[in-house]
């Protein structure tokens, strides 16, 4: 191997641990009114059933292709885009949520020792190969860098076998007292045994660990033999929730896919409401615009009362420069969610759009309201901070911008931002003693990363 492809993997390697230290941080969460609904009624009666409070449990949406879950503290569990792509049914996602609440009661994320010495391991060896290649012993350098690798996979994946046990377990636990079966489960153990084959990952004689979720074999084994035996196991999966699953999955991909993908998929000849859904994405995404509205039209057919057809209807009349024909779907979508934050961001949005004066009261209201039950939006802030701007409060404005600057991490420009309102609002105010906030805590983020320089 050559001094210069050496270094090439030395940088990959870097760069994949720390994405692995930061797993949350280094992709985009993926936010979208339907979708977080439907998560948080698949995972509910999973929290319930973990002893733990709905309201203080998040499932995000990560913007990933790669087929995983994860915790990284706090009781938030992270769903890459990749999942949802290769999952077939809500049930396979739940068995997959169930097991990492297992590892939020476990404390995982918190216990973990062995990611920190396993970390300080590879980072040596990287170093150490890094040094041999400069010095023109490529495959010397590769070894050092092998075996640093391989000292760290062990000692990290030697402590993960117990935790992937014990969340296991919990899992099974949570999905039979929940009352919901456990094939899902299996059949997503039995995807992922799938795709360690199909992409070269199977284990060799004494490897069986080198895996993510290591020993996928012998777990699917010892959950049959769990979930078999419990009452739930027979019971018929929720139709509703898997008709929304597959409607919320159809969504995501004519997002995130190329669009011939997704009329490969969902070709022209399927009027499924999937089918329509995914179809009308690509088709905007590709500024489609007449074809994405036919597609949106198509949906409100099957029923022109849906919150989230009519959503999607307005947010393509919106981003085609129509804003006065999307004010009546996206204000009738805001009434039947009962002012959700993000269709009512998407309805104030529209509101300032017509550059109608007559509409910046109520844009006003819907987005002060949708700030209060969301308030970390930033394009709640950003619309909120426009329209304090052209009625003239100026104070307010700067502190939205400092409320949408914090949240994006412009600490610099929150921090003049929150000076700048807290000098011009009253003293003692609600919106006052945030703008102190905002100002401290832009204060400390900046000091913090001034040390670590």
């Amino acid at each position: 191997m050559s001094p210069a492809r050496l270094a090439a993997l030395v940088l990959s390697l870097l760069a994949l641990l720390s994405w692995s230290a930061t797993p949350a941080a280094a992709q985009s969460i993926l936010r979208d009114a339907e979708t977080e609904a439907l998560l948080k009624d698949m995972a509910r009666p999973l929290i319930v059933a973990a002893g733990l409070d709905p309201a203080h449990v998040d499932i995000v949406l990560v913007n990933d292709p790669s087929v995983n879950a994860f915790v990284a503290g706090g009781q938030a569990v992270y769903v890459n885009s990749g999942l949802i792509n290769e999952a077939d049914k809500a049930a396979q996602v739940q068995g997959v949520i169930a097991h990492e609440l297992g590892h939020v009661t476990g404390g995982h994320a918190v216990l973990n020792q062995g990611a920190k010495s396993a970390t300080s391991i590879s980072l040596l060896s990287l170093l150490l190969g890094a040094a041999a290649a400069a010095a023109g012993g490529g495959e010397a350098a590769m070894g050092v860098i092998m075996a640093g690798q391989s000292a760290a996979m062990g000692k990290y994946l030697a402590y993960t076998r117990s935790q992937e046990a014990s969340a296991d377990a919990a899992g099974a636990q949570y999905l039979s007292a929940a009352g919901i079966s456990g094939r899902g489960s299996l059949e997503f153990f039995q995807k992922l045994q799938n795709l360690e084959f199909r992409y070269g990952y199977r284990p060799q004689d004494g490897d069986e660990f080198y895996s993510t979720h290591p020993l996928t074999g012998d777990r699917i084994q010892t959950l049959q033999d769990t979930y078999e035996k419990d009452p739930a196991w027979t019971k018929p999966d929720d139709p509703r929730i898997q008709a929304r699953y597959l409607r919320m999955k159809a969504k995501l991909f004519g997002y995130l896919a190329e669009p011939r993908d997704v009329l490969r998929v969902y070709p022209l000849t399927d009027n499924s409401v999937p089918a329509h859904y995914a179809r009308a994405y690509a088709w905007h995404r590709q500024s489609e615009m007449d074809r994405a509205t036919a597609e949106a039209d198509a949906l409100l057919m099957t029923d022109p009362d849906d919150p989230y057809f009519l959503e999607l209807k307005g947010q393509i009349l919106l981003e085609s420069g129509q804003p006065n024909e999307a004010l009546v779907p996206l204000r009738k979508a805001t009434e039947l969610t009962g002012y959700q934050p993000l269709i009512a961001t998407l309805f104030g949005h529209a509101l300032i759009a017509t550059e109608d004066p007559q509409h910046f009261k109520e844009a006003e209201t819907v987005l002060r309201n949708a700030a209060a039950r969301d308030r970390e939006n930033p394009f709640t802030w950003y619309q909120l901070g426009t329209i304090y701007a052209a009625n003239g409060d100026m104070p307010r404005a700067r502190l939205a911008s400092a409320e949408q600057q914090s949240l994006s991490g412009q600490m610099d420009a929150a921090l003049m931002n929150a000076q700048a309102a807290e000098a011009g609002l009253k003293q003692g105010t609600p919106d006052w003693l945030r703008a102190q906030d905002i100002e401290m805590e832009a204060r400390g983020a900046l000091e913090r990363d001034k040390k670590r320089r």
